[in-house]
């Protein structure tokens, strides 16, 4: 490129920058209003004085809000977690049948799990509280563990199995001729290849389980409610003072756990999106 090329090109190199930091700070101000209201004590936390600094500097909304959410962050990291793990399990071994152990009808088969992802959740709530409730699991974590694995399953299959076409079949025609079953194929080539498609399965169920309200005030009960009902709760309370700095930090501690998994797995979630896992 040429010299007067490259001059004609930074005042537009210039524009998108600064838009791109007129983004950031866009998106950044709400997420000022609720650090710094949440270190205010109750006396300061006031919608008049929302943008400024506290004062004095507490972390009795920190502690306040942990005490009112630790029940609900302990049963979210249960559901979250274990449920995750078990979609991506699941999905992992549907999309390897489907995309490398084809049979009469796979295609079929796999209509049918992408269907599945088109159903609302408001389509199956009541015969889905009816079966949780003949199962005598209604009310509880394992229930609703159950109720999103089962809605997790369709977009896992869809993920690992357009990500599985992309691996060679000479891989898994050689295993055959070596010996190799389905199920040590899949041990000695499958997994080891899977890490980016794991990563994409797994923040997406795990963001999706963490953030539901629905399936959790519709299915649970106080014992089995996750953060996000129990921080609903929490804003609609009814207190004749609104406790805001609560209020705030309880909002940054719900969201907080995504927010580390998305700064822990990310590279591995862009790598499986470049690698075809949301393609085909």
């Amino acid at each position: 490129m040429t010299a007067p090329a490259r001059t004609a090109g930074r005042p537009m190199q210039a524009v998108k920058l600064a838009v791109l930091l007129a983004f950031v700070l866009l998106f950044l101000i709400p997420v000022y209003v609720l650090v710094v209201t949440s270190f205010k004590p109750l006396d300061e936390a006031d919608p008049s004085s929302a943008w400024s600094l506290p004062d004095n500097w507490s972390t009795s909304g920190w502690s306040a809000a942990w005490h009112d959410l630790r029940p609900g962050l302990e049963n979210s990291v249960k559901i979250a977690v274990s449920g995750s793990v078990i979609s991506a399990v699941l999905g992992s071994l549907n999309g390897y049948v489907l995309s490398k152990w084809r049979f009469p009808g796979s295609d079929v088969v796999f209509t049918l799990f992408l269907f599945g992802m088109f159903i609302p959740y408001q389509a199956v709530m009541i015969p889905l509280a009816g079966l949780l409730t003949d199962m005598e699991l209604s009310g509880t974590i394992r229930g609703l563990i159950l109720a999103h694995v089962v809605y997790g399953i369709p977009i896992c299959t869809l993920i690992f199995r357009n990500y599985y076409v992309t691996v060679p079949g000479e891989l898994i025609e050689a295993a055959r001729v070596d010996g190799a079953g389905m199920l040590r194929t899949y041990w000695s080539i499958m997994l080891p290849v899977s890490g980016p498609a794991f990563a994409v399965t797994l923040i997406w169920q795990f963001t999706s389980m963490w953030n539901d309200f629905l399936f959790a005030v519709f299915l649970g009960t106080p014992d089995s409610w996750p953060v996000t009902v129990m921080l609903n709760n929490l804003a609609g309370s009814g207190a004749v003072a609104v406790q805001y700095n609560q209020q705030m930090a309880s909002a940054l501690l719900a969201s907080l756990p995504t927010v580390l998994v998305y700064l822990l797995l990310g590279r591995f979630f862009m790598r499986g999106l470049m690698a075809g896992a949301l393609k085909g």
